[in-house]
Formats: C-alpha cells, structure tokens, sequence
C-alpha cells in the first residue's frame, strides 16, 4: 500500500498488511497526549506530543500530519517534526448568536480530500466545512432531541458519497445525513432487555454510541460505547453480526470506541475505561478469535479513547520520518 492511499482512522477500511513486527499504535488521550509507541519493542514511545485537554478524535494525513484536538474547542494538525503547522479556534470562528450556546464541544473532525476541514459541533448541534483559513464554506443542522453541549456527538463521518455518518451520544442513535441535512437513515441502540446503569467501566451500561463506520460489504458497523458491543447492521437495520461484552476470552469489554476493519475482514476494536487488567485495543477474527492485543497503561491510561493500528509502509514511512529502525 503506497502511503497516498492511507485512509484516517475511522472512516471506512483499512488497507494493512499485518506484520506485528512492523506495527505502530498512534493513540491519544490517555495523559492528556498523541503519542506513537512501538508494540515490538516494549511499547517504547517514539514520539508524543502533549495536549491541553482530551481528544475525541485522531486522523493520520496522507503526508503522516496528525489531525486532532487539543481540548474540546481547539482543532491542531501536528506535523511529526514540526510540531502544530495548522489549528482551528472554535470559541472564535464561525461564531455568532444563534450558534453559541452556553455549552458546546467538538467531538469529531475529519480533513476532507480537497483539502477542507469537517468540523462537528455538539451544544450548536452542526456540522461545518471550513477552508484552510478557517472561512465557513457548508453548514448543516444536526437532528436531536434537546442539544447538548458535551454529547450531541461523538464520531462523525463524511462518506464517499457525500453522506454524514454520526453517532449521536446522548440520543443513543446513529444517523446517517445526506448532503442537506436530511436523515436518510437511522438505528437506535438496542438495549437487549438490560436496564441502563450509570458509569463509565465495564459494571455501567447504556446505548451511548461512540462510533460507526460503513463495512465494505455495504452494512454498517458500530460501536455502541458503554453498550460494551460492536453491531454489523444492515441497510435494512438487521443485526447480522455482534461482539458482547464477554465474547472474547480474557478480555472484558468496556466502553467500545474505536473501529477499523481489516483487508482480512479482521476488526481492530477500541476498549477504553476497562482498567488495566483489559486490553486497550484488540484486533479480533469475524468468529472472535482474539489475534492480536494491546495495552500501554504507563502510556495511556484508563483513557485510550482513540487509537490507530498502522502496519506495513505506512508504519516503515513514520520510523524513516522518526528516524527510528525496527
């Protein structure tokens, strides 16, 4: 896979050879940092970068910038020897009265191939399309049932064919927008039977969805957040596949989050909140075979929200750009 073709975190599939020697885990949160850690050399941390508050959302670019938060407001993208070359002031762009609630956060973002920016406001409850200067080019509405400012949102996507794919926390609901702001199409999070309870570990239980991506086989994968789950969905909103909490030997799952499905068909699953007898990131066969794990707590803590799993040339051009050899 040439490095042009890398696609960011959570949008989609991935194109990785699986190679655990040549692997890398880029991750943020945690300590309140990106970092980059080598798996096959006792998670040594090759490079990290400290942050002023928590992050929701990761991408690596094309030319290995990282796009990120730094905090709820701020949008920085991290160049690996530079540092930050670009960032984006929500408190201070594209604001005005009707749009500045008292609460509002940012949860998602996602550069856009012709070089915008998506931007996803929860408390304002939108999504926005910016320019490199930060000029306001689209604005569409979110549908929810009363906004709010720390979860109208978690993941967002924009998809190949100009669709927005969201989870929508507070709600408990995935939709998926068409280029207008018309819903298109929707699944609620199904409970199962149990009653919802409060926290974040793998004891509370809800449908507040972190994630969802499309599947290439057309259906829809999603990351039911303290649901402790991943659901495959068809078009139709059948369930045809889930991951539960206990499904996985020696793993407990907590709050699901990250999701990237494998040239293989593998699924690499994101558990944050799990405590640090858990693995953090798990890469899992479609008959849930457990093929590959990762847990860094001195690095990460009990807070690995995001993470991306990179293998092959993707992770041999950031050693070259780190200057580090496996």
């Amino acid at each position: 896979m040439k490095t042009a073709a890398l696609i960011s975190i959570l949008v989609g599939t991935l194109s990785f050879s699986l190679n655990a020697k040549d692997r890398l885990v880029i991750g943020a949160e945690g300590k309140r940092s990106i970092a980059i850690v080598d798996p096959s050399d006792g998670n040594k941390v090759l490079w990290q970068h400290n942050l002023n508050g928590p992050v929701h959302n990761l991408h690596l670019m094309p030319d290995l910038n990282l796009l990120t938060q730094d905090g709820w407001k701020n949008i920085i993208e991290v160049c690996l020897s530079e540092g930050v070359v670009w960032s984006y002031d929500a408190a201070k762009k594209n604001r005005t009265k009707a749009n500045t609630p008292e609460k509002y956060e940012i949860h998602a973002v996602q550069r856009l191939g012709n070089g915008t920016t998506m931007i996803v406001e929860s408390g304002s409850s939108r999504i926005i399309e910016v320019a490199p200067n930060g000029k306001l080019l689209k604005e569409i509405s979110l549908q929810v049932s009363a906004p709010n400012g720390h979860s109208d949102t978690r993941q967002a996507h924009k998809l190949e064919n100009g669709h927005y794919l969201v989870a929508h926390e507070a709600d408990q609901v995935i939709k998926e927008y068409d280029p207008k702001g018309k819903v298109v199409w929707e699944f609620s999070i199904p409970l199962f039977g149990r009653e919802p309870t409060k926290g974040h570990g793998p004891d509370a239980f809800g449908g507040k969805c972190f994630n969802a991506i499309k599947a290439r086989n057309g259906n829809y994968l999603i990351a039911t957040g303290n649901g402790h789950s991943v659901l495959e969905v068809t078009p139709e909103k059948e369930i045809v596949w889930k991951l539960e909490q206990d499904d996985l030997e020696g793993v407990t799952l907590a709050w699901v989050t990250t999701l990237q499905e494998m040239e293989n068909g593998n699924l690499i699953v994101g558990n944050c909140h799990a405590g640090p007898d858990n693995p953090q990131i798990i890469e899992i066969t479609r008959d849930k075979k457990v093929v590959w794990s990762f847990n860094d707590f001195e690095t990460f803590g009990n807070a690995l929200a995001v993470s991306l799993v990179v293998d092959g040339d993707t992770a041999a051009a950031i050693r070259q750009k780190l200057n580090v050899s496996n």
